[in-house]
């Protein structure tokens, strides 16, 4: 069943058509990679599907809630607990550089989903030591390095106990020695049933983690399938020139 459908989604800034009628059903459970070149909308799309962006036109449900139709969404009111069900994990990690990992993690459960402080320390740090870093509770985000701070995006994503977790492109920002770090924890996410969108460059992610891999380039969905389809048999020309020069 899906948890999550997009339909004909548009999306242009000024003369400039970034989406162009993108369609995209999301099982529960599933984990879903969206590759392409830099520019062809993946980031934009992703953005959409939780108003960080707005779209010209089409429809985006999510968990049996309408988000959008034809175009227009819900009023914000209306919107806000719906849309909240979703985490994102920006390239960026935005963590309140004047608080501690703790606080930065319990923030949005105190304020938002009205926990008590104590409730909300307790899934917090439950939830950094699934990713290793419960000793990093009181340290400072400019005291972490890169792979840390993606962590506790992840974590503080987590926190908000999402239905959906959408990652744009979350280890492009990271040295190379810090990114299997992040994907070891997206990887132990998918492996526990978390549905995932996951915008990223990283093709060996996307080949072992991706229940289906999605192809987009030039504002379209060009090809889709699973990750043997798409990596080892594509079918359309652009993305085998894609995959001929990253792989």
């Amino acid at each position: 069943m899906a948890i999550l459908k997009a339909e004909n989604i548009k999306k242009s800034f000024g003369a400039n058509e970034v989406l162009k009628g993108i369609d995209l059903s999301v099982e529960k459970g599933e984990t879903v990679a969206v590759i392409g070149p830099s520019g062809s909308g993946k980031s934009t799309f992703l953005r959409c599907l939780n108003k960080l962006e707005t779209i010209d036109g089409g429809s985006i449900e999510f968990d049996g809630e309408i988000i959008a139709e034809n175009g227009k969404y819900k009023k914000d009111k209306e919107l806000r607990p719906i849309i909240s069900k979703m985490g994102m994990v920006f390239q960026q990690f935005n963590l309140f550089p004047h608080m501690n990992v703790l606080d930065n993690l319990t923030l949005g459960p105190i304020k938002l989903l009205k926990k008590s402080k104590s409730e909300a320390e307790k899934n917090a740090l439950e939830l950094l030591d699934r990713v290793g870093l419960k000793d990093r509770a009181d340290a400072y985000p400019s005291q972490l390095s890169g792979g840390q701070k993606q962590r506790v995006a992840i974590v503080r994503a987590l926190c908000m106990n999402p239905d959906v977790m959408l990652f744009d492109e979350p280890t492009s920002a990271l040295d190379p020695e810090m990114v299997g770090e992040v994907l070891d924890v997206m990887k132990s996410l998918a492996e526990g049933g978390m549905t995932m969108v996951v915008v990223t460059h990283e093709m060996r992610f996307a080949r072992e983690v991706g229940k289906r891999v999605i192809f987009m380039a030039d504002g379209a969905i060009v090809e889709e399938g699973t990750p043997s389809e798409i990596f080892d048999n594509p079918k359309n020309e652009r993305t085998k020139a894609f995959l001929e020069k990253v792989l």
